[in-house]
């Protein structure tokens, strides 16, 4: 039986925890709350996300407890939001992940340090990145939850990790597959959410399908650039990975960085956006670390400058998306 660490209590947590314990792993799951575990070992739900999926406790086991958690665990799963990830592991021993492989399922930076997850993992834990993974593709844990066929991409420089923990995913309605780009698919999955809230701000202002769909073409160049000047290799960005992602971020009714924007092109502070969804929007932060990252690389970047221009420097955002509509083409 693989011995995996869960580490956080949203949806996507709930979805993946789901996944795996029901492929026959024993998952010790760590939630902040202490309510939350309590609710789960007594009525096996998690009370604030997915209520509806069951869990059984002979091999899902809710704590507060962090070092109990990872203890004897083979693998840990990243699954807070990316504001929350320096603060819990700092908790942390430095060689406590010494001999673990970690795969991170968060789609943000470092608020910061504007650093991926797994860079900042294998800075703070001193990790090799044989040792490191990331889950991405389009798949929304609210389909998961629903047992909706659903995609997903293990991303890692070691073929070995990739291949092992798609096997612990797969099921009748979930497929996954190998990657070896780490940093392209991780970025791309920070960025897909700056343009799904950039959409989002745009239907807010009653924009159409016909902008949006030239937003999300015009999207997919703009991630070529800044993939390109920082970490330059061949890579398919028409694969789900990629691709895929951007379009369900961007389209979906799930997606929380698209209602977040469409909030705010609607006329909502962003304290009072944040606040109304009880959720945190990833894209918030990625605008923020990715704008500082690219003031080296200057990259010609107009809809995640637009985005940095409205949430941060306060424009307007009927303003903004008129100046960025000329821009595209």
């Amino acid at each position: 039986m693989e011995k995996i660490a869960m580490l956080g209590g949203g949806s996507w947590a709930t979805a993946l925890t789901k996944i795996l314990s029901e492929n026959g792993a024993r998952v010790d799951w760590w939630l902040r709350a202490k309510d939350d575990v309590q609710h789960l070992l007594r009525t096996r739900h998690n009370p604030r996300y997915l209520s509806a999926v069951q869990f059984d406790l002979n091999r899902v086991y809710p704590t507060t407890d962090l070092e109990d958690a990872i203890e004897e665990a083979d693998w840990l799963v990243l699954a807070v939001p990316a504001a929350f990830v320096q603060p819990v592991l700092d908790k942390l021993d430095r060689d406590s992940l010494k001999h673990k492989r970690v795969v991170s399922a968060i789609k943000g930076m470092i608020p910061g340090k504007n650093q991926l997850v797994t860079d900042y993992v294998a800075e703070r834990f001193r990790l090799g990145r044989h040792q490191l993974g990331v889950i991405a593709g389009p798949c929304h844990a609210e389909e998961v939850a629903l047992e909706k066929q659903s995609y997903l991409t293990i991303g890692s420089p070691d073929a070995g990790l990739a291949l092992e923990f798609c096997e612990l995913l797969r099921n009748r309605f979930v497929s996954a597959h190998p990657a070896a780009d780490l940093d392209g698919i991780e970025y791309c999955a920070v960025m897909k959410n700056i343009i799904a809230l950039t959409g989002g701000i745009a239907h807010g202002l009653g924009y159409g399908d016909n902008f949006l769909a030239v937003l999300v073409s015009n999207a997919v160049q703009e991630i070529r650039r800044f993939l390109q000047a920082i970490n330059p290799q061949p890579r398919d960005l028409s694969a789900s990975a990629y691709l895929g992602d951007l379009l369900v971020t961007a389209y979906s009714q799930f997606s929380r960085n698209r209602t977040f924007g469409s909030m705010v092109g609607r006329g909502y502070t962003v304290k009072s956006a944040q606040l109304e969804m009880n959720m945190i929007a990833e894209g918030y932060y990625a605008v923020k670390s990715i704008h500082e990252l690219n003031k080296k690389l200057k990259v010609n970047m107009p809809i995640t400058e637009a985005a940095f221009n409205v949430l941060y420097e306060r424009i307007s955002p009927a303003v903004e998306m008129e100046i960025l509509k000329e821009k595209l083409r």
